[in-house]
């Protein structure tokens, strides 16, 4: 690819993870679904299972519809901790793959309560598989691996 094609496509894809974060930080969690084609993946799993093979996910949803399910539990029924997060995206590195892009990104998750504590949420890694869809790039597999699966308050937003 010459160079100015895989400035392009870094230019690309650190945008669309931007628009992921700013997405799930503003709270328009029904937006930011719209950045998943419909036969996605969604998974939070731990670095330990990841090296260890095992299958167990923190949160998985197979298909678009599972994140919009979970999203409208979680405006509806679910009751967790009210809290303001920010992602803070490290460097994206992307590959042109199979039927589309390989990207990775470190994150860091904080997140803030309502009493006005900020914490360290989550740190880990996103693998994603992304396709361009009408001139946008669009995930088909979001995984986030997280360093550690010992989250310490409930697990309910999308990390």
């Amino acid at each position: 690819m010459n160079s100015h094609l895989a400035l392009e496509l870094h230019m690309r894809l650190t945008l669309l993870f931007e628009e992921y974060a700013r997405l799930l930080d503003e709270d328009r969690l029904e937006e930011w679904t719209d950045l998943f084609v419909e036969e996605c993946v969604y998974e939070i799993v731990s670095r330990e299972n990841v090296q260890q093979n095992l299958p167990l996910s923190l949160m998985l949803c197979d298909n678009k519809n599972m994140i919009r399910d979970r999203i409208s539990a979680l405006r509806e029924a679910n009751i967790y901790n009210i809290h303001a997060d920010c992602h803070i995206i490290g460097p994206v590195r992307g590959i042109v793959g199979e039927a589309g892009y390989e990207a990775t990104a470190a994150y860091s998750l904080f997140q803030s309560t309502q009493e006005g504590e900020t914490r360290l949420f989550s740190v880990g890694r996103y693998h994603a598989h992304i396709i361009e869809r009408g001139g946008q790039l669009r995930f088909t597999r979001q995984r986030v691996v997280v360093d550690t699966g010992a989250i310490l308050t409930l697990l309910a937003t999308p990390i």
